[in-house]
């Protein structure tokens, strides 16, 4: 897949050190990009960039919080002063914490919107500042399909999403003028952490792809849950110039389980 042809392309990508950031991380390393990698768990931040750079690719890591704005914006300024210029920015950084509404505490509302919601305001914010000034740049936010359907003790994150979409899509909007695309992967269920959390035992995968009509889930029409390359594959499609004249989208990814809705 053809990438951007410039002397050195920079990426940006937040919940990098696992799941579809450490995917992402390490597909747009392979085509080329300098990867600035940013995640809020150190330890595993530093086993990804260690075992990246030993195969020669180029990553620096970032400990950040993506809902703490001041340390965004300072880690932003240090990525483009000292690395170069973001062409890239990929947002992943997410939470998930479970729960009906009933019972949600008001800490696990308000940390997953930080996260989720905000996080993707502060990064966005901070790295288009700099793509206007040159007029070019591509921001791919990892959505949810969860953010279209009402899920089952799933509120907080499903509405995160939405906002996040949202926001994305008049990001785009705004941004157009500036010749910056702004669209969405929403991935269903895949293969990470984040995942497995959800599983009672080891035959939470075939439930999953089962459904379930207790909790109004249909299952998945193609039998399988997605990986995280299959989300970072469509990453680099959207930031591609096969891509150039898509913006304010949403591609789901979820092997059908949202019907196309």
């Amino acid at each position: 897949m053809k990438v951007p042809d410039r002397e050195k392309k920079v990426a940006l990508v937040t919940g990098a050190a696992q799941g579809i950031g450490e995917a992402v991380t390490i597909a747009l390393s392979k085509q080329g990009y300098t990867v600035a990698a940013i995640d809020n768990n150190s330890d595993k931040l530093n086993i990804l960039v260690e075992e990246l750079k030993s195969q020669s690719l180029n990553v620096v890591g970032f400990t950040v919080d993506v809902a703490d704005s001041i340390a965004v914006q300072k880690v932003t300024d240090e990525i483009e002063q000292k690395i170069g210029s973001v062409e890239v920015l990929v947002n992943v950084a997410g939470v998930l914490r479970m729960g009906l509404i009933n019972s949600l505490s008001k800490e696990d509302w308000e940390r997953t919107f930080a996260v989720n919601s905000t996080g993707v305001f502060n990064v966005s914010q901070s790295v288009s500042k700099y793509m206007i000034e040159r007029r070019r740049g591509s921001i791919v936010t990892v959505g949810s399909n969860a953010a279209s359907v009402p899920r089952m003790s799933m509120a907080a994150y499903a509405a995160s999403k939405a906002a996040a979409t949202m926001f994305t899509k008049c990001l785009g909007l705004e941004l157009a003028q500036y010749n910056i695309r702004c669209n969405l992967v929403s991935p269903g269920s895949t293969n990470t952490e984040m995942q497995w959390a959800l599983w009672d035992n080891e035959n939470g995968e075939q439930a999953v792809i089962k459904g379930s009509l207790e909790t109004f889930k249909v299952g998945i029409p193609l039998q399988k849950i997605a990986t995280p390359s299959d989300i970072a594959n469509t990453v680099l499609f959207l930031i591609s110039d096969e891509a150039n004249h898509i913006t304010m989208n949403n591609v789901c990814v979820d092997g059908g389980a949202t019907l196309g809705v």
